[in-house]
């Protein structure tokens, strides 16, 4: 019993890197989907694209 007691008396410390990185790939994606051409976008997505320019600029 006194290991249960001593182990959650721990305290849990996330990395810089445990947050950094899924918030570079999240970039690095949004990045991707908003550099692409005007011809290159489907007819039907045209409404996603128009928020993902906004977010887009948005951020720069």
């Amino acid at each position: 019993m006194t290991a249960r007691a001593q182990s959650a008396d721990h305290e849990i410390r996330l990395r810089w890197w445990a947050v950094a990185l899924p918030v570079a790939v999240f970039v690095a994606l949004l990045a991707l989907l908003t550099s692409g051409g005007p011809n290159e976008t489907a007819t039907g997505l045209e409404p996603v694209t128009r928020i993902l320019e906004h977010v887009h600029s948005a951020l720069l």
